[in-house]
């Protein structure tokens, strides 16, 4: 009996050659059946063919123009922004304000209402007339990236303080 260790294990099988005779096990129609489109060479046939009958791709009404895979960025209103008078508004500061649902995704401040008070805006996008308008009221807009996620495997990374 042949033991685990002494056993001969290729990485890559070699491809099967079919067609080669009857006494290879894989002559005459080669694992293709007797006649039929299917034992033809040459062209094979698309995925979608059904026979000659029309295909359900052709079958299906088309929805035109595309939908997009790419999330709208959230929108915060300048007349929001002056809730946080004389500080800094960020993507954390703004989703612990509750005006964003989630501090890890694209922020656009957007002009709807008014800004009186002086803030530092922090985020990744605002409309031209958001940005005339923070600076009008003596803040300040600093286009950022976007937050990273911290992993818990980027944490247990980081070396620990010796106590």
């Amino acid at each position: 009996m042949t033991k685990y260790h002494e056993l001969e294990v290729s990485a890559n099988r070699t491809k099967k050659r079919v067609g080669r005779g009857i006494s290879a096990g894989q002559g005459k129609t080669a694992g293709r059946g007797t006649k039929g489109q299917g034992s033809r060479t040459g062209k094979k046939l698309r995925a979608t063919f059904m026979g000659g009958q029309r295909s359900l791709v052709q079958a299906i009404p088309k929805a035109r123009g595309f939908k997009t895979i790419r999330k709208p960025a959230q929108a915060v209103y300048l007349q929001d922004l002056e809730a946080f008078k004389g500080k800094t508004a960020d993507n954390f500061t703004l989703f612990e304000a509750k005006l964003i649902k989630n501090p890890y995704h694209t922020v656009k401040i957007i002009t709807k209402g008014e800004l009186k008070s002086k803030v530092t805006v922090k985020v990744q996008n605002a409309s031209e007339s958001a940005v005339a308008a923070i600076v009008k009221a003596g803040g300040s807009f600093d286009k950022i990236a976007v937050p990273l996620r911290q992993t818990k495997k980027a944490e247990d990374k980081k070396p620990k303080a010796k106590k």
